[in-house]
């Protein structure tokens, strides 16, 4: 258990900070064995991916035909730009890296679908077998069998960040991120075989246009229901990311929840895929009074949380204002999402890409500052908390000379009056008098010292 943060971190004593690093030299005392080097486990884990989507490739091939897989790709793919959009967009305040986006749309689309596939057929066939009613193993194996082995496999992705990639999970919506780029991938999988097999049924039957099994399939999958299994999924989400919160000493909290939600996310699926046996509207109603109105309470959820994450910003960032780590209207434009796109589009308007993605960079180290800030004074940041403090302070001040003038830009435009870099009050200038360094640990205004 870390200890609780000083009120002010020190203050920078010289103008620059070495990159952090671990130490080489340490590195080469350790002599790590071959299967603990990172090349190992990316290319082990790159390898089971890719074998995994060979593998699923080949298997909804041959239930589809070629043309049927095609045909199942091509409108498959409709949604997901807009899904992954949709999730990229809600991890803005905090981005995580581009690998665990790319990991978990993987791990969805190749690994989960494959589990989900071999899983599935093989105990539907079991319960035929055993019980002589093919009918009611297929009903058993939708509603019961489908949603315990499908959100296992998608949950396994959500595990695997959480244990693995720690630092990049540090609450719910990076729970939410990962579990519904997860399940994208699942579904988009998903739906090449049902879109597919539906266009050969149309090939069989001679139907076509809108009374065809392709339109009706298209319409339910694509159209009505694109969010469903981001919908189940996100739960198993919601419960690692409120154990990324808990202090390392509620460990039952920490293994708990995320059963709990993995549990939600199994019911909702079971309820999802039992609304056909309700009747000829079950489908209907429980998409109407069960389906929207949770989408959209955890819509709000996330987006709520996204809210709260850019209060902590600017509630947070305060404290290295102090210490003269950052500049004093930073905390604004860094907790508001227009002043940071200004801030970035400033800056790659005038500087370059480059310039823009170290804005883009500040921002992300800012936020990650702030939010392991607020853990520690929660008393839930881990033992390395002055460690990690330190390495996010060095990252943001290597990079200050080059994002100092989008950041006052951004002040100066989108500050709303009073606060400083708006109006009459200048923004701060680094190495000027009232900075850190000199007598006065603050400028003169200075919003914070209330």
């Amino acid at each position: 258990m870390a200890s609780y943060p000083p009120p002010y971190p020190s203050q920078p004593s010289y103008p620059t900070y070495p990159p952090y690093a671990p130490d080489a030299a340490d590195d080469g005392l350790r002599h790590p064995h071959w299967w603990q080097r990172r090349w190992v486990r990316y290319g082990a884990l790159s390898t089971l991916l890719a074998l995994s989507g060979l593998v699923i490739l080949a298997l909804v091939r041959e239930q589809t035909g070629t043309e049927g897989f095609l045909v199942g790709l091509g409108l498959a793919v409709l949604p997901v730009p807009l899904l992954v959009a949709a999730f990229r967009w809600l991890d803005r305040v905090q981005p995580g890296p581009w690998r665990n986006v790319l990991f978990a749309f993987a791990w969805g689309a190749c690994a989960a679908a494959l589990i989900a596939i071999v899983a599935n057929s093989f105990a539907t066939r079991w319960i035929a077998t055993a019980t002589a009613d093919p009918s009611s193993a297929d009903t058993l194996g939708a509603t019961v069998i489908a949603p315990i082995v499908e959100e296992s496999a998608k949950a396994a992705a959500v595990l695997l960040v959480f244990l693995f990639r720690r630092r990049d999970f540090t609450g719910i919506v990076d729970g939410v991120v990962i579990a519904g780029l997860t399940a994208t991938g699942f579904a988009f999988t998903e739906n090449i075989l049902y879109l597919g097999t539906a266009f050969g049924t149309d090939q069989l039957t001679g139907d076509s246009g809108i009374a065809s099994v392709t339109a009706a399939t298209f319409f339910v999958r694509i159209v009505m229901s694109p969010f469903a299994h981001p919908l189940f999924t996100v739960f198993t989400g919601i419960g690692f990311g409120i154990a990324a919160l808990s202090g390392e000493r509620q460990r039952a909290r920490r293994v708990l929840l995320p059963i709990a939600g993995l549990l939600c996310a199994m019911s909702m699926h079971a309820f999802w895929n039992g609304s056909s046996t309700f009747g000829q509207f079950g489908f209907f109603a429980v998409y109407g009074m069960f389906m929207v109105p949770v989408f959209g309470l955890l819509t709000w959820l996330a987006v709520w949380t996204r809210q709260r994450e850019l209060r902590t910003v600017r509630e947070e960032l305060p404290a290295y204002v102090y210490a003269g780590w950052i500049g004093v209207a930073e905390p604004f434009v860094l907790g508001s999402m227009r002043a940071r796109q200004m801030a970035r589009e400033y800056a790659a308007y005038h500087f370059g890409k480059a310039a823009g993605k170290a804005v883009a960079e500040y921002e992300g180290y800012a936020t990650t500052l702030a939010l392991l800030r607020r853990r520690g004074q929660r008393g839930r940041a881990g033992a390395d908390f002055v460690v990690r403090e330190r390495e996010l302070l060095t990252e943001l001040w290597s990079r200050r000379e080059i994002t100092r003038p989008a950041l006052e830009y951004a002040a100066r435009t989108a500050a709303p009056a009073g606060w400083p870099g708006h109006g009459g009050y200048p923004a701060p200038v680094y190495g000027a008098p009232g900075w850190h360094g000199t007598a006065a640990p603050y400028p003169t205004y200075n919003p914070y010292q209330t």
